[in-house]
């Protein structure tokens, strides 16, 4: 997939995920306005939308039809609303600005912002088992790809991860501690949305296993291009203050291996990703795509 169809590719499935966000969430006209707006104010200020993308190109992989799974991709996408909300507070990162807009805690006040982030994470469990939403989607299916995502999202996964992490801060932390909460904290989540979409969509085990597989190491790779941004971007395109992580003394791959250790294993992870996919069709070369381009991402 050449570069210009994969752009061509993301933009008609943001359009779609936007459009579907936008449906899932209930208007500000409530006694529960606060929450509510709090919630549709991070869910909806734009972002990659990479976790849902991917969910929706792994149904493609396997001969699905990403329609049948946006309701469920969507979902997933209110999960990581939610984990950055959570990440942003000043009891975790206490970060000021994501995506070039206050933080909501910033706008909302801590409080608000915990609530949203409880909100968005129950209403995507919500999303995820309202079985009007999945009508085409086997139940079993459905119940195997929630509890994937219920896993992943959790102290298993996505959660403790995030413990992991502030408890490294202001250590001397190893390499095998950094991979082993990168894993969890990011590739956790994003292994579940490839691997989600396909069993939505009917996958056999072995293009699951491989789409897993492909996940995991994306999202490694993922967060050790996040890890170097902090240290090479530019923080008008990533919307938020560079330095942070050396600031905090955070556990990442370029305080422990070096700039150029870590650019070599940010290859080499994609790489792994790639021959995950080698048994893989055509139907699965978005995801080759995406794995290609992630090396040339600057936000």
């Amino acid at each position: 997939m050449k570069l210009m169809d994969l752009r061509a590719y993301l933009e008609v499935r943001r359009k779609r995920i936007n459009e579907t966000l936008e449906t899932l969430l209930p208007p500000v006209d409530t006694l529960q306005k606060t929450v509510v707006e709090a919630m549709r104010y991070s869910l909806l200020a734009g972002g990659k939308r990479i976790r849902p993308i991917l969910c929706l190109a792994g149904a493609e992989a396997v001969g699905g039809d990403f329609d049948g799974v946006l309701n469920f991709a969507c979902a997933i996408e209110m999960i990581h609303a939610y984990s950055l909300i959570h990440d942003d507070l000043p009891a975790m990162d206490d970060d000021d600005f994501r995506r070039g807009q206050p933080t909501n805690h910033k706008k909302f006040g801590e409080a608000a912002a915990i609530l949203a982030g409880d909100g968005l994470l129950t209403e995507a469990f919500a999303v995820m088992t309202r079985r009007s939403l999945h009508p085409d989607v086997d139940p079993a299916d459905l119940l195997e790809a929630t509890q994937l995502v219920a896993q992943e999202a959790g102290f298993r996964g996505m959660v403790g991860g995030q413990v992991v992490d502030m408890e490294a801060e202001d250590t001397q932390p190893s390499l095998e501690l950094v991979e082993f909460m990168h894993a969890a904290k990011t590739a956790a989540l994003i292994r579940a949305s490839v691997a989600g979409g396909a069993i939505l969509a009917g996958g056999d085990r072995a293009s699951v296993s491989a789409l897993s597989e492909y996940g995991r190491y994306l999202g490694l790779a993922f967060q050790i291009r996040d890890d170097l941004l902090d240290v090479l971007g530019d923080s008008r395109e990533l919307g938020k203050p560079v330095g942070s992580d050396e600031q905090r003394k955070k556990a990442t791959y370029p305080a422990v291996l070096g700039i150029e250790e870590s650019q070599r294993r940010e290859r080499r992870t994609v790489e792994l990703a790639l021959n995950a996919l080698s048994e893989m069709d055509a139907g699965s070369d978005p995801l080759r795509a995406i794995a290609q381009y992630l090396l040339n991402r600057n936000k």
